[in-house]
């Protein structure tokens, strides 16, 4: 049997706020490479000048360490917890929320939390409390995928319940007209988060962990795969285009996921993510 490992609180602070730190500073080769091949392929020269824009302002944001994007975005987390840790001198709450407090402290980047969402609006000042959804896995490891979520493309995002009966038609028909509703909206190019099945509540998780997937993988079952290609494509030819100016990139890629429902539903969860789609993971 695997031996149980201790963590210190400590340590799972300072792994959080190095993971909260870099995604802000440093995007993704999978969006940079996306980026760079999208501005090969724009016919149109507004769009080109846009891209190079992007394509530069990643490499400042890298070289000087400052953030991709003035608005820093809400904290979220996807821990896999291994069944075997402990964690010592604290709990694993209070040490991610630490972590993500110190991050966007000491790392400069906006406070962007109310901590009511109708009357009051106060910002916390910290950006805490952050989003922590955690599965039990096995192992004596914890896993964390982390991201940075913007409300300009946030607002954009919908759910619906739909019913078997609608079957991949109304899939696709749903993830269309939430793309063109929310036109230049979310800073395009854009992620695309696609969560299909569960309940309510599963398909808007499964959304948005689709949308810190990296852009350059595919969902596992070729069926999926290939509607992600199909929607991807279908997408880019509304010509919204990089930052609404029209031309033939208004997404990078179109991530699903998916997990088993009711017999009597079919959920399907819309999150759009901005051209600044931050995703870090990291393992302790």
């Amino acid at each position: 049997m695997m031996q149980v490992r201790s963590i210190d609180a400590a340590q799972i602070t300072e792994a959080v706020k190095k993971l909260f730190m870099d995604m802000n500073y440093f995007i993704g080769n999978d969006i940079l490479d996306a980026l760079r091949a999208a501005r090969e392929n724009e016919p149109s020269a507004t769009a080109q000048n846009v891209l190079d824009q992007l394509i530069e302002n990643h490499q400042i944001a890298r070289e000087e360490e400052v953030p991709i994007c003035q608005d820093t975005g809400m904290a979220v987390l996807f821990v896999e917890y291994g069944e075997r840790v402990v964690i010592e001198n604290g709990s694993f709450e209070q040490a991610v929320q630490e972590g993500v407090r110190r991050a966007y402290i000491d790392g400069y980047l906006r406070k962007s939390v109310v901590d009511d969402p109708v009357f009051d609006r106060v910002n916390t000042k910290d950006n805490t409390p952050a989003l922590i959804y955690t599965t039990i896995v096995e192992g004596n490891q914890i896993r964390i995928l982390g991201g940075c979520k913007g409300f300009g493309s946030e607002n954009m995002s919908a759910v619906k319940m739909l019913t078997p009966s609608a079957g991949v038609e109304g899939v696709k028909q749903f993830i269309m007209d939430t793309v063109k509703y929310a036109g230049p909206n979310p800073c395009p190019p854009i992620v695309v988060g696609v969560g299909i099945g569960g309940t309510f509540e599963k398909a808007a998780m499964l959304a948005k962990k689709a949308t810190l997937r990296p852009i350059n993988t595919s969902h596992p079952d070729q069926r999926y795969a290939a509607l992600e290609n199909e929607l991807l494509e279908a997408i880019n030819k509304m010509g919204f285009g990089p930052a609404g100016l029209g031309g033939v990139t208004t997404a990078l890629g179109v991530n699903i996921e998916t997990c088993p429902t009711h017999i009597a539903g079919m959920p399907v969860a819309v999150n759009i993510c901005c051209h600044a789609a931050r995703h870090k993971e990291t393992v302790i």
